[in-house]
């Protein structure tokens, strides 16, 4: 499959895409890692993109089954939005309450603006939501709306091609810290892009932080629990950004995700 470094440019994991916008962190490479092509890596456009170029991943040609697997629950019910909420108060509650709030798809019917602004409905902290946030946030993915259609030659807010989209999902996680009240992660994820029925499906990996806490009977994200985390982990180690089935995956310590029957 081919590899696009741009792919973080249109859709950054959604946790800390929200984050950022609050904390006014712009060091986003700081954070998170991806796998750009060598000339994305000349653009400088990628707002998502480490600020200095990284070897392009190759997924190894031999299979290494992952050590450590996990099915997380889904939320008990959905909300007004399509969203899962009303996880357990549980470590897999948390994390399953992080794939949801990380996992994006822009298509025909839904911008990432309308995404974005659905995923703030549903997930955020109340002790975290203001209008500057909310308008920061829809900026933002008019933004990568725009982007994505320039990318692709579309007309400015033009409707997207039949077949197309933008997706990302959450394929792996490695635990920072968890208390029954709040939860820290590193979120691996899997963006993938296509531009219309006959294009070539794109896609590369991403790694970022993110953290919850548990309010009002729910998992939120939090800014505060955000902050923490980051300065905890600022003079560590990040794990290795590699696929499931590379041999690195496990000794990174990820543990893959099976998808929830």
């Amino acid at each position: 499959m081919a590899r696009d470094g741009r792919l973080t440019r249109y859709m950054m994991p959604t946790a800390l895409a929200l984050l950022l916008t609050v904390v006014g962190l712009t060091g986003y490479s700081m954070l998170s890692g991806s796998d750009p092509d060598p000339d994305s890596a000349k653009s400088g456009a990628a707002a998502a993109a480490p600020s200095s170029p990284v070897p392009a991943y190759e997924p190894p040609r031999d299979w290494a089954d992952p050590e450590r697997w996990a099915t997380l629950p889904r939320g008990a019910r959905s909300d007004a939005r399509g969203k899962d909420v009303g996880f357990p108060q549980t470590l897999d509650g948390a994390l399953g309450m992080l794939v949801a709030s990380n996992s994006t798809l822009v298509h025909p019917g839904n911008s990432n603006k309308a995404e974005q602004l659905a995923l703030y409905e549903s997930y955020f902290s109340a002790a975290d939501r203001s209008g500057r946030l909310r308008d920061g946030l829809e900026l933002a993915g008019g933004e990568s709306d725009a982007r994505l259609r320039t990318d692709w030659g579309l007309p400015a807010g033009s409707e997207l091609p039949p077949g197309s989209y933008v997706r990302a999902h959450v394929i792996g996680y490695k635990v920072i810290a968890h208390s029954p009240t709040e939860v820290s992660v590193w979120l691996l994820s899997r963006v993938t892009t296509k531009a219309g029925e006959t294009k070539a499906e794109r896609g590369s990996y991403t790694r970022s932080l993110a953290a919850v806490r548990w309010e009002q009977s729910d998992w939120k994200l939090s800014v505060a629990a955000f902050e923490q985390v980051s300065r905890a982990v600022q003079n560590q180690d990040e794990p290795a950004i590699v696929a499931p089935g590379d041999p690195a995956f496990s000794p990174a310590g990820w543990t893959a995700i099976r998808e929830a029957s």
